[in-house]
């Protein structure tokens, strides 16, 4: 149902904890449409009371008649001054500068989150060149994350107009700089601002590789990148390259079909959620292994498995997927675990026909353990089914 008077009443009318799961997500849907639509009207409603001021009450000065229309915002839903002036931006910006967004945030197609990040990502363009951006964007933008759409908008917006994007690029670049500011938690934050993309990518890549690299130990992987970063700042030598590991562990508990614990050479019994992060953290070669008997822990067979992809098979898999397959996921297929569409224990053999990229320690992990399953289309995108019976397509392309 389109978003309106009519939808509001019938949602009005279910309690949302009553109906089948499946048919909790279809309200789900119902009530960001509609108040999707809802917000487009408070959106136009901020932008008429700055048309008013600036048409009637003080047509000769149009700084006063702004800074009067944030005020009426600012009393009116009791925001600061700073919000009051932001959300005046947004309106204006979605209502009179971009009404195809305005459209389509009234028709419950996108929700206030894409409407800004298109506001912001084409902020600086002129009105026409945003238009034709946004013409060019708005079709796509109710299937993409808002991180998908800021790439896409960015991607549009150096298309549009490359004479400007480079010149905002090199006007970036000259105020780079490394900040250090104290957090309410009394712990820091330190980064680089404005730095050349390809160089902050190859730094990213690198501190990603080496905390990938590390054994396994309790902390998290942000955690291990948070380290790596401040011990490489300080000149400390971290070496990335990782040997094989001694694993004895049920092949089906690597497979996720289990959850029997493994051993380690040299350390003893972990759980298999560590045996499986020991294992995952050998990609780049082979690693040795022990299968046993799920019952009696005897060894049923010794050798060097070939589950993993070749190299060659990998670079085949990332050039047809360039990210994670999961909807809406970001995460480079570099990044990503090549995943076994039908289990490598269930058919014993690894094809680049089977193989898609699925980004690791989330996605990955959910596909095998919370049921969500996935089937390849004749056009090259995928047929994702959640636990709850709902289908999604996803390309698996960068936008």
């Amino acid at each position: 149902m389109p978003p309106g008077l009519a939808l509001g009443g019938f949602l009005a009318s279910i309690e949302v904890e009553r109906v089948s799961p499946h048919d909790r997500v279809i309200v789900l849907r119902a009530l960001q449409r509609q108040a999707s639509h809802l917000q487009a009207q408070v959106y136009a409603a901020i932008a008429s009371i700055a048309d008013h001021m600036e048409t009637t009450e003080f047509p000769d000065d149009p700084a006063l008649a702004w800074d009067a229309a944030a005020a009426e915002v600012n009393a009116a839903l009791r925001l600061t001054r700073r919000a009051a002036h932001d959300r005046l931006c947004l309106s204006v910006a979605v209502r009179r500068r971009l009404p195809r967004v305005w459209l389509a945030l009234s028709r419950g197609l996108i929700d206030p989150p894409r409407a800004r990040v298109i506001a912001d990502g084409t902020s600086h363009l002129d009105e026409t060149t945003a238009r034709r951006v946004v013409a060019l964007a708005i079709d796509d933008a109710p299937n993409l994350t808002t991180g998908q759409l800021a790439a896409r908008l960015r991607h549009l917006s150096i298309d549009a107009d490359p004479d400007t994007a480079r010149k905002r690029y090199e006007q970036a670049t000259d105020r780079r700089r490394v900040v250090l500011e104290a957090s309410v938690d009394g712990t820091a934050h330190l980064g680089g601002w404005d730095l050349p993309p390809d160089r902050a990518a190859a730094v990213a890549r690198r501190i990603d590789r080496i905390a990938r690299s590390l054994p396994a130990d309790p902390r998290t992987l942000d955690q291990k990148r948070a380290d790596v970063y401040l011990d490489l700042l300080a000149g400390a030598h971290h070496d990335a390259r990782g040997g094989a590991v001694e694993l004895r562990v049920d092949l089906a508990t690597l497979s996720h079909l289990a959850d029997a614990p493994g051993d380690i050479a040299g350390y003893g019994p972990v759980v298999a959620d560590i045996a499986r992060q020991v294992a995952e953290a050998q990609r780049h070669g082979r690693w040795r292994y022990t299968v046993t008997h799920p019952d009696t822990g005897r060894p049923l067979h010794h050798g060097t498995t070939r589950r993993r992809p070749t190299a060659s098979q990998r670079r085949t898999v990332e050039t047809c997927h360039r990210t994670c397959i999961f909807p809406g996921c970001r995460m480079p297929a570099t990044q990503s675990d090549l995943d076994h569409r039908i289990p490598w224990a269930r058919q014993q053999r690894t094809t680049t026909r089977e193989l898609v990229p699925l980004c690791r320690y989330h996605h990955h992990t959910l596909r095998h353990r919370a049921g969500w399953t996935h089937q390849p289309l004749p056009n090259g995108d995928h047929l994702w089914t959640s636990p709850l019976g709902h289908h999604y397509t996803t390309s698996g392309r960068s936008p």
